[in-house]
């Protein structure tokens, strides 16, 4: 059997190729440079797990909620939340981030993101009251949002995607790692 007559000329480039990363990998690894490539990526690994761990944390602190009632003003695990009161409990009690007590105060000071990068324990802002982020509620994945809605419910889940949340939708927001 022959080989194609452009076969040779391809395996010394790829030859070539391979020597051309050594050489680079030996540079690299003499300047220090890979542990320091591998140091950012572990702390970047940390710190998107630690983010993870803590979103799972909220939401599943909120679902520990659920029935919980509605109460107009309310802040209080005993006798129930209004939404912003449900949100900032749960990050109190969960991460021990304060937040601010009103659904527009927490909007201002948490960090905007797009609905396409939305993660759970993330924010979701909804114009109930004809003002902007008059209701908020925090993301739990696929759609959803858990919440404390309205006086005579319960803290519930529903689909951002309804009729009428998806109308009233203002936008989302993250509660950095550096929030207070």
């Amino acid at each position: 059997m022959q080989a194609a007559p452009d076969m040779p000329s391809k395996v010394a480039t790829t030859a070539a190729s391979a020597n051309t990363g050594d050489d680079l990998d030996k540079l690299l690894l003499a300047r220090g440079l890979i542990e320091k490539v591998q140091q950012a990526g572990n702390v970047a690994a940390n710190q998107v797990s630690n983010v993870t761990f803590a979103a799972g944390e909220i939401v599943v602190s909120a679902m520990g909620f659920l029935g919980l009632p509605y109460k107009r003003g309310g802040n209080s695990f005993d006798t129930g939340f209004d939404c912003s009161g449900f949100v900032k409990a749960l990050y109190a009690q969960t991460l021990g981030k304060v937040l601010p007590r009103s659904a527009a105060e927490q909007a201002a000071q948490t960090t905007k993101i797009e609905s396409t990068d939305l993660q759970p324990g993330d924010l979701v802002f909804f114009n109930t009251m004809r003002r902007a982020f008059s209701h908020v509620g925090i993301y739990v994945g696929d759609g959803k949002f858990i919440h404390s809605p309205k006086p005579g419910a319960e803290v519930r889940i529903e689909d951002m995607h309804t009729k009428y949340w998806d109308k009233r939708y203002n936008g989302a927001r993250r509660v950095e790692n550096n929030a207070p």
